[in-house]
Formats: C-alpha cells, sequence, structure tokens
C-alpha cells in the first residue's frame, strides 16, 4: 500500500460521518485532536498528582531560567492566580524554587530543583509516548511543518482581535 494510500486509510477510519462544511473548518479539526489528546494525557499525568499545566510550567521555567510567574503566565495565555497555585504547589514539593531578584525586588526569580527536573523529564516521557502514534504517522518532514503550521495559526489568531459580535 502508498504511503498516501495508508494515510488516506488512516484519515478514513478517524472520520465516519459527513462533517459537511465542518470537515474544513480549522476549528473543528483541532478539536477533535485536541480532545483526545488531552483525555489521554490527562490518564498519563495522573500519577504524578500535578495540577494541569505544570508541566509546561516546569518545562519554561528549565528553559528560561530566572524567569517570572507573570511572564509565564502571558506564555501559557494563564491568570496570575492560576499561574500561583501551580508554582505554590511545585515549591510546596520541592520540584522548584522562587528566589528574590537581585535586579528587581518585587520580582521572583523561578528555577527547578533537580526533582523538578527528573520528574519534568519522566513526564516528557510519558507525553511523547501519548503522541507515539501521531510522530508514527507522519514523516519527520510532515511533524515539523504540522507544529510550525498551529504555531502560525495561534500566532494569527494571536494577533488578531477578537470577534465580539
Amino acid at each position: 500500500m502508498s504511503e498516501n494510500a495508508q494515510a488516506t486509510e488512516g484519515a478514513a477510519v478517524a472520520v465516519r460521518m459527513n462533517w459537511g462544511p465542518l470537515s474544513s473548518a480549522v476549528g473543528t479539526n483541532v478539536r477533535l485532536l485536541r480532545n483526545e489528546l488531552v483525555t489521554r494525557i490527562v490518564e498519563a499525568y495522573a500519577p504524578f498528582d500535578l495540577r494541569s499545566g505544570a508541566l509546561s510550567v516546569m518545562v519554561l521555567i528549565r528553559g528560561n531560567p530566572g524567569c517570572s510567574q507573570s511572564e509565564l503566565a502571558r506564555e501559557v495565555a494563564m491568570d496570575d492566580s492560576a499561574m500561583v497555585a501551580i508554582i505554590d504547589e511545585l515549591e510546596q514539593r520541592g520540584l522548584a524554587r522562587r528566589t528574590r531578584s537581585t535586579t528587581d525586588r518585587r520580582r521572583n526569580s523561578l528555577s527547578l530543583t533537580p526533582e523538578g527536573e527528573a520528574l519534568m523529564t519522566e513526564m516528557v516521557g510519558c507525553g511523547t509516548a501519548v503522541e507515539r502514534p501521531i510522530r508514527d504517522e507522519l514523516s519527520a518532514a510532515e511533524l515539523e511543518t504540522l507544529i510550525a503550521l498551529l504555531r502560525r495559526a495561534y500566532g494569527a489568531l494571536m494577533a488578531a482581535p477578537r470577534d465580539r459580535a
């Protein structure tokens, strides 16, 4: 079976009904994928007993040493109080630490502890396992294109004013 035929067959399994005009709607297709990924990710991350969003926060702290809670909240589009709750939990569990900034005493700089680094690595592995069927279905170039297109679409939406009609 050709690669295109396999891709078409895989797509046919996922789409069982005629979605009419929604078959080409970005939101519908992203929502279907998101819903299935979220269900599987929640199951995979349940043993870690952390709030939703904790892994993203840990990854961003590791990748952006010294970042602040408000910077993280902006990056993940989360309100400040929800971010504080995640950081509080990470700190209480010994996974992250806040230190007073040496340049701005009103600001806390965030970092992961070695335990936080280890847990983050384990969780990333679980997330990668959940995504394995997608990664196996797509070539490396297709996966790179998919990620680039999703980021571009997100950027376009974030740059556009909200239609409050």
